[in-house]
């Protein structure tokens, strides 16, 4: 019951409303600022009214505030199989951690916009849902991850999304960092299957709470080190069901969708359990040689083009963009799996070779990296369009360029020594991090790095046009 406040004229909020407000307070402080709270982040283990808001504003970044507990998992892995004698090559973890990077990057730039139409449509809702409801909060959980099943299995059957997702799959190991391994423009994509949420009246809010979890989830089901989970297989998605879906075995192919729920599959009929009798080799059917990050984002866009300019009929080559990836006229919607060999692929593992020397370069810049994009998070509301542009331009450059240099591109060096270059320029006017300590040691650091690529770039030039002139003679 309230009560009148005859000064002002309106209603006080009564004991009970007071304590149910203090609780949900003190639990969402709870879920954002206690480490236990935050790692249960990962397993969906959540207080509803600690995550449930009014307005999209509210809704933390959970994404960005897990970072830290990606890179401890990340090493604590790398630790647990070195003990156990089963290596994971750093220098592939690193090419995936950058992947994620990027996509964070664009969703700086197009944040709010895969949302337009989803708030468009929610004016036309057939359910009322009240957005403090408890049932709205599961309700949401479940919707969404049932959205996500069909998205993701999509992504698997329309040949023109299989070119953004093929980059998920692209890694030749399992481990948590391939988790990290996504499309920059999978959530732009994903955008176009919202309006099923929308018009079932999930509250904006609840679905992007739920995106965040849903995705955090999934993080820990990629790694080897986890065997069977016991009656939970029968439920929830697994790191057993989830090697399966990354694996390029006839039998493993189109398997194992689901996000937080494995029931999806069991429903739909793309459930496949873990054989034990032959090894899983991760990575796609026809494998490419390359670690370029940049190239790997967008290469499949060439093949999907090509498949479809190849076509002699409109009929197959709006088949080549809406059929799946291993689709050829003749065959089944999907493609036709008995023209694969039963046997299990066989075929080595693309590891460049790189010096020392190098690995711990890029090993250093990948933390430069995160810290760039730690300061431009952190600052992109006051950034200018101009210097947001610049930073996040800076980002996909150092991304793009430090993955380069794995496949030898022959520009990378010069490119690296501008790039580092630029970085320190920026950090000799301005003030970086506010740290004096820390923008003096990156100022020297990149300014180093510098004059390395750029005697790097010189010794490339003089052999080039040595190679040149003998041509000529």
């Amino acid at each position: 019951m309230s009560v009148t406040n005859l000064t002002m004229g309106q209603e006080l909020p009564s004991t009970e409303d007071l304590e149910s407000n203090m609780s949900m307070a003190i639990g969402k402080a709870m879920s954002s600022t206690e480490p236990l709270g935050k790692i249960g982040w990962f397993f969906y283990i959540l207080n509803p009214k600690a995550t449930t808001f009014q307005y999209e504003e509210e809704v933390p970044d959970y994404l960005n505030e897990a970072i830290p507990f990606f890179a401890t998992f990340v090493i604590l892995e790398w630790i647990i199989c070195w003990a156990k004698g089963d290596a994971i090559n750093i220098n592939v973890a690193l090419n995936s951690q950058a992947h994620g990077l990027l996509m964070q990057v664009i969703k700086i730039a197009i944040l709010g916009i895969e949302f337009v139409g989803y708030k468009w449509l929610y004016q036309y809702r057939v359910l009322e849902l009240d957005w403090d409801s408890t049932f709205t909060w599961w309700f949401a959980a479940i919707i969404a991850d049932f959205w996500l099943y069909w998205f993701h299995r999509l992504s698997h059957e329309l040949n023109f999304i299989w070119a953004m997702h093929q980059t998920h799959h692209s890694s030749e190991d399992m481990n948590l960092a391939t988790a990290l391994r996504q499309h920059v423009f999978t959530d732009f994509f994903a955008a176009g299957f919202y309006p099923f949420v929308a018009l079932l009246g999930v509250p904006l809010p609840a679905l992007i709470v739920h995106k965040q979890f849903n995705t955090l989830f999934q993080f820990w089901v990629h790694t080897n080190l986890i065997n069977k989970c016991g009656p939970l297989e029968w439920v929830f998605n697994t790191p057993s069901h989830h090697r399966v879906h990354h694996g390029s075995n006839k039998w493993c192919l189109d398997k194992n969708y689901g996000g937080v729920l494995i029931i999806w599959d069991r429903i739909f009929g793309t459930h496949q359990e873990e054989l034990t009798d032959e090894p899983i080799v991760y990575g796609l059917v026809e494998q490419p040689q390359a670690f370029n990050i940049i190239w790997m984002q967008f290469f499949y866009f060439r093949l999907v083009f090509d498949k479809m300019s190849n076509m002699t009929t409109f009929g197959d080559k709006c088949r080549a963009l809406f059929y799946g990836p291993g689709w050829v006229p003749g065959s089944p919607r999907l493609g036709d799996l008995s023209t694969l060999p039963d046997e299990w692929p066989q075929r080595p593992k693309y590891y460049p070779q790189l010096p020392l020397w190098l690995q711990g370069y890029i090993f250093m810049h990948s933390g430069v990296l995160l810290l760039v994009n730690h300061v431009v998070v952190e600052n992109i509301k006051v950034f200018s369009y101009l210097t947001g542009f610049l930073f996040m331009a800076f980002l996909c450059i150092t991304i793009g360029t430090i993955s380069a240099m794995y496949d030898g591109w022959w520009w990378a060096p010069l490119v690296e020594a501008i790039r580092c270059a630029a970085l320190a320029a920026y950090i000799a006017v301005f003030p970086f991090t506010n740290i004096l300590f820390i923008d003096y040691s990156l100022l020297i650091y990149m300014s180093l790095s510098s004059v390395i690529w750029i005697a790097q770039s010189s010794n490339i030039l003089r052999v080039t046009l040595a190679s040149l002139k003998e041509k000529e003679l």
